[in-house]
């Protein structure tokens, strides 16, 4: 195993247990992140909010590893996000959307590049429509 698939178990772990810490640790100051849902971010403290509003809104989150790769300085994961929303969810324009209690198990894949042993460069995608049907916040025809 190399660095990048280390810093990427390490940062999985970090997340699903609300171990902000390690998080914090795990990326470079300089760190740039892009997601589905908020775009990009840039610079450790962005990011660490990111995930922070992810383990507030889903404290119980498990993330159970389909596929897992590593190559030179980048780790690949695909995988499916699963939980229960039991938190806020802070929206775009500044309000909160309070806990739905709904489970939510969202397929994705994530990529991380690192250098140093700290990300320096992290790709998130999953698919924003099923994880806000599966909060029940689409409109049902």
């Amino acid at each position: 195993m190399g660095e990048a698939r280390d810093v990427m178990d390490r940062l999985t772990e970090a997340v699903t247990h609300g171990d902000l810490t390690t998080v914090t640790e795990l990326y470079a100051e300089d760190a740039v992140a892009f997601t589905p849902d908020e775009g990009e971010l840039h610079g450790r403290d962005a990011i660490v909010e990111y995930w922070r509003t992810m383990t507030e809104a889903i404290p119980d989150a498990t993330f159970t590893p389909l596929q897992q790769y590593e190559a030179d300085d980048t780790a690949i994961d695909e995988g499916v996000f699963s939980g229960v929303n039991t938190g806020p969810i802070p929206l775009p324009d500044g309000e909160t959307l309070p806990a739905t209690g709904r489970k939510i198990s969202i397929r994705g894949t994530d990529l991380a590049t690192v250098k140093d042993g700290r990300i320096t460069s992290y790709r998130l995608y999953f698919d924003q429509m099923l994880f806000l049907d599966q909060l029940g916040l689409l409109p049902q025809d």
